[in-house]
């Protein structure tokens, strides 16, 4: 996963997030924790700072990304806790690649927050609390509201599978920390990764075409024969290259919800949260979601099988909106309609595509109106004059259905207006009345 959605490394995080556990005063470093219950302060002596500044850098890395540190901070509040820390290789070549692809994935934080807690426990257990004799077993809860067992055998200490490896390898008045010889995974998650791969499986099977009816017998066409191989191609390359329909449905749709077509309120979900974790683009999320119905809108499109490019304009950009260009009615949506392209386009294919051609103008929602973009600076440049925008931070969010590029301008169509005087075409802007700006509310 990229950096830019979840943070940089842990080190530059733990400096970044110490503000959090302690204030400026040098003696009594604390911060509460819980102000609703009152349950606690937490100081610069916590396990979790300890945490954050251990050899278990892998594991605060994944904690940070899954969000949980304010979970965790509530959780030391309330009581001490135990936590089973796997060393780094377990986590860097130990583990199967596939699966670490699948704990990254945006749509799968859920999943990665539950793997974490499983490895935590709201209680401290030292080793002397493990099973005397051998075998012996006690069960205790999770923060995931899973069980791990305390095992002893051959005498070795064991976390349910998991070998101890460094026992009490960090104590702290609120926790400790045993180092761990492997990750542990609790079924839940392993459920959900095989449910996910089996799809994807399934999800790569070309479908067969709709059947065609003539319209003159209304009777169903009957199939052609497949060309031979190595046959010269059925169209021109000129009619091959030429745009296709305004919303050319995607090449292979398959199975995700229980119509068996693919779950786009969840796609159109993850992207809008991923624009969020990537900072910046608060302001369009919001638009998306609490001004209009789009992000309902371009679910079921793209459950339907067709694919979007969106166009984004960052914070510093829909900050230049005043209330009148988003306050008139479906202002908002032609406003979005007009920066979502029915293609598929990343940042190298629009760069190529303007490098090769010059200047390429793309079909967008708002019909007929279509956005030109050329090279620029070594980037892709939408729009002309004042209204135009660079491709300021590119393939935010690219799953094969959805891209999401961010811009650092909001464009407005272009349309011909005739002047009685001088009888030639003048371009004009199309734009709302100005007035003065109201921020959005931030999508929580």
């Amino acid at each position: 996963m990229d950096r830019r959605i979840y943070g940089g490394s842990a080190v530059t995080n733990l400096i970044l997030f110490l503000p959090f556990f302690f204030s400026s005063s040098a003696s009594a470093l604390s911060k509460n924790l819980n102000p609703s219950s009152g349950s606690g302060q937490i100081n610069s002596n916590s396990v979790l700072v300890a945490l954050l500044d251990s050899r278990y850098t892998e594991l605060s890395e994944l904690v940070e990304k899954a969000l949980l540190l304010q979970t965790l901070e509530d959780a030391v509040g309330r009581h001490n806790i135990t936590i089973f820390a796997p060393r780094n290789e377990a986590l860097e070549r130990d583990l199967d690649p596939e699966f670490k692809r699948f704990l990254l994935e945006p749509g799968n934080l859920k999943s990665l927050q539950t793997l974490l807690m499983f490895h935590i426990i709201p209680t401290r257990v030292g080793s002397d609390q493990w099973p005397s004799e051998d075998p012996g077993r006690v069960k205790h809860i999770t923060l995931a509201n899973d069980h791990l067992h305390l095992i002893k055998g051959d005498g070795k200490k064991m976390v349910d599978s998991a070998a101890i490896i460094r026992p009490e390898d960090l104590t702290r008045p609120d926790g400790l920390i045993h180092g761990i010889e492997r990750l542990l995974i609790p079924r839940s998650v392993q459920e959900d990764f095989n449910r996910r791969r089996s799809l994807r499986s399934i999800s790569a099977v070309l479908p067969e075409g709709a059947p065609e009816v003539d319209p003159r017998t209304n009777r169903l066409k009957k199939k052609p024969a497949p060309a031979p191989a190595g046959s010269p191609p059925a169209l021109p390359i000129k009619s091959a290259m030429a745009p296709g329909p305004s919303l050319a449905p995607a090449p292979a749709p398959g199975p995700g919800g229980k119509h068996h077509h693919f779950d786009g309120e969840a796609q159109v979900k993850d992207f809008i949260h991923t624009l969020l974790h990537y900072g910046g683009y608060n302001e369009m999320a919001d638009i998306l979601v609490n001004l209009t119905s789009l992000a309902t809108e371009m679910g079921r499109l793209v459950s339907e099988g067709y694919v979007l490019t969106v166009l984004a304009p960052n914070d510093e950009a829909m900050a230049k909106l005043t209330t009148d260009q988003l306050s008139e009615p479906g202002a908002p949506e032609q406003i979005v309609y007009y920066h979502i392209i029915p293609e598929y386009q990343t940042e190298e294919s629009m760069y190529n595509s303007v490098r090769r051609f010059g200047k390429v103008r793309f079909d967008t929602l708002r019909f007929p109106h279509k956005v030109a973009a050329k090279e620029a600076d070594g980037s892709v440049k939408f729009g002309d004059g004042e209204r135009s925008a660079y491709l300021f931070d590119p393939d935010i969010f690219t799953d094969g259905r959805i891209s999401v590029q961010g811009i650092d301008g909001v464009l407005f169509p272009e349309v011909e207006e005739f002047v009685e005087s001088v009888k030639k075409p003048v371009k004009k802007v199309v734009q709302p009345r100005r007035g003065t700006f109201v921020s959005l509310y931030l999508l929580h």
